[in-house]
């Protein structure tokens, strides 16, 4: 029982740890992350601060309004790269005039076609934590009652298949947001649209929590396996042990006794056996010792 007991315990601690990966993933906008080429601002507008886009004005001409400006920047030097990340709920950016990020909602951001996806992308994430929630509760109910039964089978085959359900769920909802994302990438504003992306730690976490899901239905369809199958071998003996105990009873204590009276004696038998080999008349002398 020991045994089974660190087995359910380490299978709790999996569920735990893929329900956690899935809700920081959920919660967190790290999916992806990358650089996007922003424009610098002139540094008329932005007195003192960097990196800016430098001018000179041709003193030459009195008129301001006719002067011409000298910018010096070219091609690449007149952008700089800010980085992103983005997640199901909002993507940020850094901010041009502090050192803060600027966040917005990711919705307002994909074409309005793949509106119905990305919610279908969510609902899926939240299934997929439900489902890790009641797999934790009914086998943390396996865990408190000891008792063996059927019923306990039941309850390791149902995590098994909540499980199974919880990582296919996952995996869709991840590639659902990966489409999307792509989509959003070549269809999406000009202002966001980024130049480099790679996958965050969100993202990682999120096909971990997939992983743990797999790995703990094998586990559980396992154990209820090889405890289906020593609970049916041992009512198969108990069953066997009860039929041989049917076709052969213990004689009772008076049907001894009549078999005990029925039963020829030694002797009788030896008198009857000798008789056979004298001549008839003759005499028989028997002495007993």
């Amino acid at each position: 029982m020991d045994r089974a007991w660190r087995q359910w315990g380490a299978t709790l601690l999996l569920i735990c740890l893929a329900l956690a990966f899935s809700l920081t993933a959920v919660g967190s906008s790290h999916w992806y992350e990358g650089t996007r080429k922003v424009a610098k601002p002139l540094c008329r507008d932005h007195p003192g601060e960097l990196p800016c886009i430098r001018f000179t004005r041709d003193s030459r001409r009195d008129n301001g309004s006719q002067a011409v400006q000298y910018i010096w920047e070219m091609g690449d030097d007149k952008f700089i790269q800010h980085r992103f990340h983005v997640g199901l709920w909002q993507s940020c950016e850094e901010s041009l005039s502090s050192t803060g990020e600027e966040c917005r909602s990711f919705q307002s951001i994909i074409p309005a076609e793949e509106q119905g996806v990305l919610w279908l992308s969510v609902g899926a994430e939240v299934l997929n934590i439900l489902l890790l929630l009641t797999s934790a509760i009914l086998l943390g109910s396996r865990m408190s009652y000891r008792s063996a039964g059927v019923h306990w089978f039941k309850v390791d085959a149902s995590v098994a298949i909540l499980m199974v359900l919880a990582g296919l769920l996952g995996m869709v909802a991840h590639m659902m947001y990966t489409t999307i994302f792509q989509i959003t990438v070549n269809l999406g504003p000009e202002d966001w649209r980024p130049q480099t992306w790679g996958y965050g730690w969100s993202y990682c976490l999120a096909w971990g929590s997939f992983a743990l899901c797999m790995a703990v239905s094998v586990m559980a369809m396992s154990r209820y396996t090889a405890a289906r199958l020593e609970f049916t071998e041992k009512q198969r003996i108990q069953k066997g042990s009860q039929h041989s105990q049917h076709n052969f009873p213990e004689p009772k204590p008076s049907e001894r006794a009549r078999d005990r009276e029925a039963a020829p004696s030694p002797e009788g038998h030896a008198l009857m056996s000798l008789s056979e080999y004298l001549p008839p008349g003759a005499p028989v002398k028997v002495s007993m010792c």
